[in-house]
This record gives C-alpha cells, sequence and structure tokens, in this order.
C-alpha cells in the first residue's frame, strides 16, 4: 500500500513539474511581449509625450518594461527550479511571481486612472502648448513633438486650424506672415503655412486632441489587455508552484 502510495506521490509530482513547465514556458512568452509592447511605446510613440502635461503615459511604459525584463529572469528561474526540483528555487520562483503581479497591478491602475482623465488633460494642455509654447526659444522638443503630432495624425490646432489665431508663433514676427504652422500643409514645403484653405492643409473635426485622445486610449487599453493576460498567467503559476513545492516536501519526508 506504502509502494503504491510512494509511486502516486511520483506521478503527482511528475505531472505538475510538466504543467509548471508548460506554464512558465507561455509565461516567458508573455513577459517578451510585455517588454516588447512597453520599449515599442517608448521608442515609436516617444515623439508625442512632450506635449503631455503628465509622465503617467510614460511611467506605465516604463513600468512594463520593468516587468517584461523581471519575468523574462524569473522565467529563466523557473526552468531551473523544476528541472532540479529545488524547493528553495520554487520558493524564490513564487516570490518574484507575487512582486511582478503586484508591478503590473500598479502599471493596470495608473493606466486606467490616466485613461479616465486624458480628456480633460489634453484639452487644456495641448491647447496650451499650442498657443504659448510652440515656436518658443528652448521649446525645440515640444515644437518638434506638435509638428510631428500633426504630420502624423493629418490635423491642424488643438480643436481646429483656427486654434493657430492665438499662437505666441503665429503673432510672431518669426512665423514670417504664415497662418498656421507648416506641419499642417497636406504637402509640406517651406512658407506652405501662409495658406490656411482647406485644399492645402488639414480641416479635421475635433482637431489633434480627438485624434491623440483615441490614440492614447488605444494604447492604453493595449498596455492593460498585456498585464491583464500575464496577470492571469501568474496566478496559475503561483497555485501550481505552491502545489509542486508541497508535493516535494511530501515527498521527502
Amino acid at each position: 500500500m506504502a509502494h503504491y502510495k510512494a509511486e502516486q506521490d511520483d506521478w503527482l509530482v511528475v505531472y505538475l513539474k510538466y504543467l509548471l513547465f508548460v506554464f512558465n514556458f507561455f509565461f516567458w512568452v508573455g513577459g517578451a511581449t510585455v517588454l516588447a509592447v512597453g520599449v515599442w511605446t517608448l521608442v515609436e510613440k516617444s515623439g508625442y509625450l512632450s506635449v503631455l502635461a503628465s509622465s503617467t503615459f510614460a511611467a506605465s511604459a516604463y513600468i512594463l518594461i520593468f516587468a517584461g525584463a523581471l519575468v523574462m529572469v524569473t522565467g529563466f528561474l523557473g526552468f531551473g527550479a523544476i528541472i532540479r526540483e529545488d524547493r528553495g528555487c520554487l520558493s524564490t520562483y513564487f516570490c518574484l511571481l507575487l512582486v511582478i503581479f503586484l508591478v503590473e497591478l500598479v502599471a493596470g491602475v495608473l493606466a486606467h486612472v490616466y485613461c479616465q482623465r486624458l480628456s480633460n488633460e489634453l484639452k487644456q494642455h495641448v491647447t496650451r502648448t499650442l498657443t504659448e509654447n510652440y515656436g518658443q526659444p528652448g521649446a525645440t522638443e515640444i515644437t518638434a513633438s506638435v509638428d510631428r503630432l500633426q504630420q502624423d495624425f493629418k490635423c491642424c490646432g488643438s480643436n481646429s486650424s483656427a486654434d493657430w489665431q492665438h499662437s505666441a508663433y503665429i503673432l510672431s514676427p518669426e512665423a514670417g506672415g504664415r497662418r498656421v504652422p507648416d506641419s499642417c500643409c497636406k504637402t509640406v514645403v517651406a512658407r506652405c503655412g501662409h495658406r490656411a484653405h482647406p485644399s492645402n492643409i488639414y480641416k479635421v473635426e475635433g482637431g489633434c486632441i480627438t485624434k491623440l485622445e483615441q490614440f492614447l486610449a488605444n494604447h492604453l487599453l493595449l498596455m492593460g489587455a498585456v498585464g491583464i493576460g500575464v496577470a492571469c498567467l501568474q496566478t496559475c503559476g503561483m497555485v501550481l508552484t505552491c502545489c509542486l513545492h508541497r508535493r516535494l516536501q511530501l515527498h521527502v519526508h
């Protein structure tokens, strides 16, 4: 009877090991995905970050990068712990899973909170940026961000092209008589901003604010979805790790 019990325990340990090994593989892939999404957000979309009033969007991306890197390192530790059946490594693996879960929870809360106040922030800050900071000395980064924003989203002005009439840049001698910046033009050439006709510049309903708000909201949803997916995997992993750790402990005794 004792021999049958030992064989049953051996079978359960092997079963849990393979199950945890498969989980850990998908967990590692999930970590690589989280890392890639965070890096892509910062590298490809960093040109818009200086237009935002707060750093919450960038902070969420940095947290994702940190969590993704930690997931990949933890995944390698998990493979070693499973193969060696080391209870100490399994305990460390479980603690790291818990830490990653909490990090992703913080990123998720930040993304959710920021998404709720995104519209108001954009309405207040983008309009002020265009009217007060664009084209001003020491605001080269902001000017480049606004130019890229208008060209990428094919828009002109925060709410409409008329917003530029109140811009410090357009009212200054540096504008050279332009009615809008050259980045508003459908075909950008030097001094094309002199003519504010719809055939020459972008006339988009809602202006750049609507386009940027939708873009950021989609990115926040993507970051949240990836984080939730990996968090679900972590919950399964923590349960499997506890079960394997317990079985190994009983197996020794």
